[in-house]
């Protein structure tokens, strides 16, 4: 049989499952999810290889609108991580929320204007419609927005349409040699990947709590087989959010590193010993310098 390989991105606006999407797609967790928008922050590699055909995700950032509180380095990294994602790839699959389209769904459309590849529109949470008698004109007014290669209702969460949309893609994926062992099923390293689950506690429990000048920064990853020994560092901006992030008598950080932990556990295959601190770094989400030196950086 042909081997066929290429590159799918994945995109859309903040919080509308995409990372759930690909999680969903590849069977196991490589990128973290939460309720809260712009959770993922990088593009994230998800491989999948069936048979003779691999494909490669690719998650991003949620576009978004560049406004006066939105416009920090951080904010600006993110949108040209999502928007690089289009270069050189072999299908879209453009994530909407339900019935609900908004400016930033503009942004979006706005950006795939100039996209050759084709675009598959996928409308997300389709379980959470109370009324799903809406849904089919909805997917027909779509039609009207841009030629879609294909509209598909679907659930990440459930898997519903799951199935359906990967043999969508399929299609446009070029013959061609894989590019990542069979076994292999992302670009990111186990590393990161232990930056991203604490990063990924702190904002499932703290909510609008802490604003999203906090990112994690792995001072030590130590692997001796049975035990992986993991520090990590959780920097904020301001003194205020140390406080909150460390909580009474220090339950608030204890909590996020248990949940981290069993979570790493999960995912690395080994007993975890994880260290947290938190240090206060002024002004590090709208800093270039300091952007690329923990790792935001798109070369």
């Amino acid at each position: 049989m042909t081997q066929r390989c290429g590159f799918v991105a994945i995109v859309g606006r903040p919080n509308v499952g995409k990372s759930t999407l690909m999680n969903r797609i590849l069977g196991q967790k490589v990128s973290i999810t939460s309720r809260r928008p712009q959770t993922t922050r990088h593009q994230v590699m998800g491989i999948k290889t069936e048979d003779e055909t691999q494909f490669i995700y690719v998650d991003t950032p949620g576009m978004h609108i560049q406004s006066r509180d939105r416009n920090k380095a951080i904010n600006r990294f993110m949108n040209q991580a999502a928007t690089q994602a289009l270069r050189d790839i072999d299908c879209v699959v453009f994530l909407v929320d339900r019935t609900r389209w908004t400016e930033e769904d503009d942004v979006v459309l706005d950006k795939l204007t100039h996209v050759r590849a084709p675009v598959i529109l996928a409308v997300n949470k389709v379980d959470w419609l109370k009324d799903k008698s809406a849904l089919l004109p909805w997917l027909e007014s779509l039609q009207a927005k841009r030629e879609f290669a294909a509209i598909l209702p679907i659930s990440a969460k459930h898997g519903t349409n799951v199935p359906e949309l990967e043999a969508e893609v399929a299609q446009y994926l070029p013959e061609g040699i894989h590019y990542f062992p069979e076994d292999q099923i992302t670009d990111r390293s186990q590393r990161f990947l232990a930056a991203e689950l604490v990063r990924e506690k702190v904002m499932r429990q703290l909510g609008d709590e802490l604003p999203y000048q906090m990112t994690v920064e792995i001072e030590e990853f130590r692997d001796e087989g049975r035990i992986i020994h993991i520090s990590a560092l959780m920097l904020v901006e301001r003194p205020g959010q140390k406080k909150i992030l460390i909580g009474e008598n220090g339950e608030r950080i204890k909590k996020i590193g248990r949940e981290a932990r069993l979570e790493m556990e999960r995912a690395l295959g080994a007993k975890v010993m994880l260290n947290l601190w938190v240090k206060v770094k002024r002004g590090w989400s709208d800093d270039d310098r300091a952007l690329k030196s923990l790792g935001y950086d798109l070369d």
